[in-house]
């Protein structure tokens, strides 16, 4: 089974909505495009240079790969129903780890404007890349329903 803690990743340029959930799931989630690179070759050097796995639409490029996943659908709810059967670990951690944004890891923040946090999300990540900050709100809870139905 591969999982957050021990698969690192590299999404194509045909996965950016599934590159921002397997981030919310805690995985190492590199997305080409964030990176500027939509050459196959380049794609499969990356791979292997960082010990990713590569996860893709293209059927050639997945067979090219030393360790590619090929999905077949193109609606990411379907895509992440793909992973889970091939083993894959699709839940949200308790703490969240990862930048939806930008793959940079979160380290637990105080709220820039408190009064645009809601009552329920005592807790605020801020990533150590970007910036960007996190609690778990609505979202959060959409993204675990959707989760849970897979």
């Amino acid at each position: 089974m591969a999982a957050p803690d021990d698969t690192a990743l590299l999404l194509d340029v045909m996965l950016g909505k599934l590159a921002r959930l397997l981030r919310m799931c805690g995985y190492d989630a590199a997305y080409a495009l964030d990176r500027g690179v939509e050459d196959d070759d380049r794609l499969r050097e990356i791979a292997a240079r960082e010990g990713r796995t590569l996860l893709t639409r293209d059927a050639e490029l997945a067979r090219r790969a030393s360790d590619g996943v090929l999905l077949r659908t193109r609606h990411v709810d379907d895509q992440l129903a793909e992973l889970t059967e091939k083993g894959f670990e699709l839940s949200l951690p308790e703490t969240p780890t990862r930048c939806a944004t930008c793959n940079g890891e979160l380290e637990e923040a105080e709220p820039p404007h408190p009064e645009h946090v809601p009552d329920d999300a005592a807790r605020v990540w801020r990533c150590t890349a970007c910036g960007q900050r996190y609690w778990k709100g609505s979202h959060w809870d959409d993204v675990a329903t959707r989760l849970a139905g897979l």
